[in-house]
């Protein structure tokens, strides 16, 4: 890999602590703002808007690491198990938490040197404010109190622009029905930065929104100014915009092809969602790829504080293709949390394209550090399972490991806080999955009942949905408001998830986890 990076990955020093390293989170969504921000402004937010591994990026947690398990090894992974009760049915249930570990001193990870194209959306549905919805409006110049979508992402492009250094380069793209190159790629140490801040915060959205356009302009100039080796160099385009694509390639499929070859030419992407209409879906579709992740921006002040700690996070991507595999005759996987790359393929119980390096506290817990495995017993007397996990790392070597777990107990117990925590937030996503997927279907398998509990998501089903009221779409990707609303039946599941968490918050000993209190008391609301 070259420089610090590769030294603190092969040369760990013996006498750091747990705490002094990195671990990592995995690719995809980084937060998941977008769900807060509806909730609280009374809409009904897509499903898409809550993943396992955004909801896990907002917290820290213990990865079952210490000097006993600690490797020489640019990631390893460690495993603690659980037998939790559902809070609805009371039904015992099994868990594997993945703890995703590195030797990589924080003090010593330096990315290096960044090609970045800045890809900014100016449509017309970038002219309405933060807390509006484009499409339900007829003038988005009325009564208008809060900045615009536009408004906040120039900010945001301004922001980034801070955080490079003399010897990376920049280049920016804009795009609406056309893409126009604002600023060829070039050193940032021959660039006029404060003109070019001084420029974008002019630029005005009008027209429609055509992806296509803007991302294979930004390839262009990538080409023109020569791809370069990744052992020297990162290569990125971040791409801001409110994700409603609606010219030239509007499909996700499509565009998600235009991220694969981007990806193996060694480009990758990272989205900056903007709005509260941003189209998770459409997002969270094509960033599933190597190298990806996305995130959202509610104001500029949080998006000025979040880059200046993870900015690197986000540019540097170390380790790739991570499969586990699975071999026990008593048990068998029900669910994965903590990505949405799921695969069952040749085995695989689970597909991570990308783990990214992530900080750890003072406590030594990781931030979005682990990945929880549901398994459901298929002999009574089952107690072992042996888990095999394969990756890639930043410079092409690959390794595996296996490791044989060990249920040691019949009754509820937890290996350690962060598994804990981890089956307590994947419960809070599932229910949240649950209720939007049964308000808008009243299809009674989402209906969570004290005979099965909560229910898993997904589940494999066929159906057609009727009215509209499913997508909330004003054509394909074009995001309407649906008013917030909670049926009876899942005001008291609500109610009776809610003591649950707040019991769990008290043994957990994390203030931070009030947060979600707050959307379930205004849901219940």
């Amino acid at each position: 890999m070259g420089g610090a990076v590769e030294s603190a990955a092969f040369d760990a020093s013996s006498s750091a602590t747990t705490s002094d390293t990195l671990g990592y989170s995995v690719g995809g969504a980084k937060d998941i703002n977008n769900f807060r921000e509806n909730i609280e402004n009374g809409y009904f937010p897509l499903e898409t808007d809550i993943t396992y591994e955004g909801i896990y990026y907002d917290y820290s947690f213990k990865t079952g690491n210490s000097e006993e398990t600690k490797q020489d090894k640019m990631f390893y992974p460690t495993y603690s198990t659980a037998i939790s009760k559902d809070p609805i049915s009371e039904n015992e249930e099994y868990f594997v938490s993945v703890g995703l570990n590195s030797n990589i001193k924080q003090s010593d990870l330096t990315r290096k040197r960044l090609n970045l194209v800045l890809v900014l959306d100016i449509s017309g549905s970038m002219s309405s404010s933060m807390d509006e919805y484009y499409y339900d409006l007829e003038d988005t110049e009325e009564n208008r109190e809060m900045k615009t979508k536009m408004q906040v992402a120039e900010e945001s492009i301004n922001v980034l622009l801070d955080q490079l250094k003399p010897e990376d380069s920049v280049g920016l793209v804009l795009f609406d029905n056309s893409g126009y190159l604002a600023k060829p790629l070039n050193l940032v140490g021959e660039t006029d930065i404060e003109a070019i801040k001084n420029h974008v915060l002019e630029i005005r959205a009008l027209g429609g929104t055509n992806f296509e356009a803007g991302i294979e302009l930004a390839n262009k100039t990538f080409e023109e100014y020569g791809i370069k080796d990744q052992n020297e160099y990162e290569n990125r385009m971040i791409v801001l915009t409110d994700a409603m694509p609606n010219v030239g390639e509007t499909s996700s499929d499509g565009l998600r092809k235009m991220m694969e070859e981007n990806s193996k030419k060694g480009i990758y992407t990272s989205f900056i969602g903007v709005g509260l209409d941003f189209n998770s879906e459409v997002v969270k579709n094509i960033t599933d790829v190597r190298g990806a992740n996305y995130y959202s921006v509610s104001s500029e002040e949080e998006f000025k504080t979040r880059m200046g700690e993870e900015f690197e996070f986000m540019v540097t991507p170390l380790v790739f293709d991570l499969n586990m595999n699975l071999e026990s005759e008593g048990f068998e996987v029900v669910n994965v949390y903590g990505t949405d790359s799921y695969s069952n393929e040749n085995g695989n119980i689970m597909h991570v394209n990308t783990l990214f390096p992530s900080k750890s506290n003072d406590d030594g817990e990781v931030k979005g550090g682990i990945i929880v495995l549901k398994l459901k017993k298929t002999q009574e007397d089952a107690k072992d399972l042996k888990l095999t996990v394969s990756y890639e790392t930043r410079n092409g070597e690959k390794d595996e490991a296996s490791e044989t777990i060990t249920f040691d107990k019949d009754e509820e117990y937890y290996d350690n806080s962060g598994i804990r925590k981890g089956i307590l937030l994947a419960r809070y996503v599932n229910l949240i999955k649950d209720w939007t997927e049964y308000e808008r279907s009243k299809d009674d398998r989402f209906l969570i009942t004290p005979d099965v509990g909560i229910v898993d998501y997904p589940i494999v089903y066929e159906h057609e949905w009727d009215d509209g009221f499913y997508v909330g779409y004003h054509s394909e990707n074009e995001r309407t408001s649906v008013k917030l609303t909670v049926s009876e039946e899942y005001k008291a599941i609500f109610t009776k998830f809610k003591e649950y968490m707040e019991s769990e918050i008290k043994e957990l000993g994390d203030e931070d986890l009030n947060q979600e209190i707050d959307i379930l008391n205004k849901i219940i609301k």
